[in-house]
């Protein structure tokens, strides 16, 4: 029998709380595409995005903790659906991590950079034009003499809702560099790089870049190189492998929302190269890939399984009961 007093997902795993907010901006976003008939089947995905839920007990292997640990979903996978951009998101980010020893290993003088490229706001009509001409810039900022150096890289689009009802495009873009990017003879100055950029957007202004280092420390006490290079990089990797568009410019103006979804429509966000371009693995996505996105801790599953189903109302995941079955269940 439940314990009355354990009825929401919350109550059983209070880090779990995302999964209430992320589920009710996805309704919120799934309610825009209501308003279009050419997106109704976006709402309809979106919908039954994550909707059931299933959890396990796992006990970690070092410590003997144990947790909560997501075990069966069913994501939608429309681009902008808030479950799906925050589970990919952590899919990458646990991808990324997972690589980093052998990245390590190969390349133990690495060192690592983020560079942010934006262009001028542009009216939403125009942004699929603007991110061609974006992602034909890259493409040879990439071969000049500059750029050449960097050993592998990983570069993200995001758009954002300016005031007016503009887009802004811009690039993140996380870079591992031979240590002379930092401050030897491949060391390139801010001014350079704006130049670059705007020689590469072939533009008669001086567009906003922001480059910095990530500044190395040595491991602590008996921690590995590889943990202390995740230590290192983690903020870096979160700000560059985070959502497309912010939820909250998604339902801040619907028609410009709309738009945007018509003008992103087939365009790849996530581009990847050098030591760095198999990482992510882009092409590997199934539901128990996001599943296990945010889980890559050794622990071991004791069989057990948690349902929680989402209820729209308070919008909250609560408990099913355990006579309750899934579809998928066998009789």
């Amino acid at each position: 029998m439940q314990n009355p007093k354990l009825q929401n997902l919350t109550d059983y795993s209070p880090d779990d709380k995302p999964w209430d907010a992320h589920k009710s901006q996805s309704d919120d976003v799934g309610g825009i595409y209501l308003r279009a008939a050419e997106f109704e089947s976006y709402a309809a995905r979106m919908r039954d995005c994550g909707g059931l839920l299933r959890f396990g007990w796992s006990t970690l292997k070092d410590t003997g903790e144990t947790r909560l640990r997501l075990r069966e979903a069913h994501f939608c996978r429309v681009r902008h659906c808030p479950v799906c951009q925050w589970r990919r998101s952590l899919m990458w980010q646990a991808r990324f991590y997972q690589s980093l020893p052998k990245i390590v290993a190969d390349y133990p003088d690495g060192r690592w950079m983020f560079l942010t490229l934006t262009v001028r706001n542009c009216a939403i009509e125009d942004l699929g034009e603007t991110l061609t001409a974006m992602n034909a810039a890259f493409q040879r900022m990439k071969v000049r003499k500059e750029f050449k150096p960097v050993q592998g890289w990983i570069r993200t689009t995001e758009v954002t809702r300016g005031r007016d009802g503009s887009a802004h495009p811009h690039f993140h873009t996380l870079m591992m560099v031979p240590p002379g990017m930092l401050n030897g003879h491949d060391y390139v100055k801010h001014y350079r790089w704006v130049e670059l950029w705007r020689d590469c957007l072939r533009v008669d202004y001086d567009p906003n870049v922001d480059v910095r280092a990530v500044k190395p420390r040595k491991p602590k006490d008996g921690q590995t190189l590889a943990c202390a290079t995740a230590e290192l990089v983690r903020g870096a990797v979160a700000e560059t492998l985070k959502y497309s568009t912010k939820p909250a410019d998604m339902v801040a103006d619907p028609d410009w929302f709309l738009e945007l979804t018509r003008q992103t429509h087939k365009r790849r966000f996530v581009a990847t190269g050098g030591a760095l371009k198999d990482v992510l693995k882009l092409e590997q996505e199934t539901d128990q890939d996001m599943v296990i996105g945010d889980d890559i801790s050794d622990g071991e599953d004791d069989g057990s399984r948690l349902a929680f189903g989402w209820d729209s109302t308070p919008r909250k995941y609560v408990r099913l009961p355990e006579r309750d079955k899934f579809k998928s269940d066998p009789d």
